[in-house]
């Protein structure tokens, strides 16, 4: 019995994914999974560069605007909806596309990794809350360097999941995710980037088209709405607003760090998507 046929197009932050799973979808009846791990939040729109109606073009979207920011939406119910939506799209006769930057994401779907069967430790957990980030990673790093290395931003939720992982299991992250068989579905992987100046030229227009959107107006909107969850205070773009709005920084340093950490998440990124052999970077054309 052959596989379902799926297409992959992954790729660093700014490096033209929606338009051109957009424009793969119109050519060939195809819809969309969004496979970014923050477009599942509703309110997250300018900060996240969320394709608005107009970009998806008439295309269906699926995993955009799913959840509450309130809500902890884990890598396994993506995976759980993401299967959901591939039976979906398959059933109207069309081709799934995934396209998005969380490697992750992909590595579990498409790639047969298994989530760790590490149930929450809350005495662990409460225990790790009072560490700092810094305190957390060199945890972490006494255990399994490499997971530690996977982690910036000052993402304590991430470190913490980690450490309660590793330390609970005794083994290291990549051990407990491991393959599981085969994938279920044929893929044939697309992947999109530009040379590293010209990647970095685009986050940065980017980002000034964010403030010129009204990001700042959006992360107001967000705190009042919300207040300082985790979902918001970790998030790229929003962090760093934050932190203007609470007077560490002007708004032009605020862009520059944004910037800046936008270019640091994107070389994470392509160190995901360059660990798989599968992947054909740039032999397809890019719609602008």
């Amino acid at each position: 019995m052959s596989r379902p046929k799926v297409i992959a197009v992954v790729g660093p932050t700014a490096s033209g994914k929606t338009a051109y799973a957009v424009s793969l979808a119109q050519k060939i009846n195809g819809e969309i999974i969004s496979a970014d791990s923050r477009l599942v939040y509703k309110g997250f729109d300018i900060g996240t560069a969320k394709p608005t109606f107009e970009e998806r073009q008439g295309i269906e979207h699926y995993l955009i605007d799913i959840v509450e920011p309130e809500v902890d939406y884990s890598a396994g119910l993506w995976v759980k909806d993401a299967q959901s939506a591939i039976r979906e799209i398959i059933k109207k006769g069309k081709t799934p596309i995934i396209a998005g930057g969380t490697g992750l994401y992909f590595r579990l779907l498409l790639e047969s990794y298994e989530m760790p069967n590490v149930k929450p430790d809350k005495e662990l957990r409460a225990e790790l809350e009072k560490l700092s980030f810094e305190e957390l990673k060199q945890r972490l790093e006494k255990s399994d360097k490499a997971a530690a290395d996977t982690i910036f931003d000052n993402d304590k939720k991430k470190l913490i999941r980690y450490i309660e992982i590793v330390e609970t299991s005794g083994k290291t992250l990549e051990n407990v995710r491991g393959k599981n068989g085969d994938c279920p579905y044929e893929v044939e992987w697309i992947g999109l980037n530009f040379p590293r100046a010209e990647l970095y030229e685009r986050i940065n227009r980017r980002v000034d088209l964010m403030i010129e959107q009204g990001l700042v107006e959006e992360t107001k909107k967000l705190l009042d709405k919300h207040g300082r969850i985790p979902n918001l205070v970790d998030t790229i773009g929003y962090r760093e607003i934050i932190k203007y709005l609470d007077g560490e920084y002007d708004l032009q340093t605020a862009s520059e760090i944004l910037k800046q950490n936008s270019r640091r998440y994107a070389k994470r990124q392509l160190t995901w998507f360059r660990a798989n052999e599968n992947i054909k970077w740039n032999v397809y054309p890019v719609k602008e």
